[in-house]
């Protein structure tokens, strides 16, 4: 079973999303701040960790940066999930290394499982 973290400090989104993600047959670790979404990133090894940009006491840009810098979880694929739809917001996450950037508003949530499940088989998000 692959395992998602997702860090949002939304409670409701984390409960919906996270329960249509457990739904299609994914374990959910979920973190409502950068610090703890860090920690669990660190110790959990997930195979994918989906991740807000706009998060108390850490941020989702300090939050990949350090989960890119650090050998431990380098390697975890990130889906962008947040409200920002800022172009250099979108233009440095991209070139951070993100699988892909998703703007809340612009997408459904099933949409979103479907992307989420797009990266973690490793199909074309075109």
């Amino acid at each position: 079973m692959k395992k998602i973290l997702f860090i949002e400090d939304e409670a409701a989104l984390q409960k919906t999303l996270g329960n249509m993600l457990r739904g299609q047959g994914f374990e959910v670790i979920s973190a409502l701040d950068g610090e703890s979404g860090e920690r669990l990133a660190k110790s959990q090894k997930p195979d994918l960790i989906i991740l807000d940009l706009v998060l108390p006491q850490k941020d989702g840009f300090e939050v990949f940066a350090d989960i890119k810098n650090d050998p431990v979880t380098a390697d975890i694929p990130v889906v962008v999930l947040t409200n920002q739809e800022n172009v250099e917001h979108i233009q440095r996450i991209v070139e951070m290394g993100a699988k892909i950037y998703l703007v809340k508003a612009n997408y459904s949530l099933q949409q979103v499982v479907e992307k989420i499940k797009q990266v973690l088989l490793g199909e074309s998000l075109a």
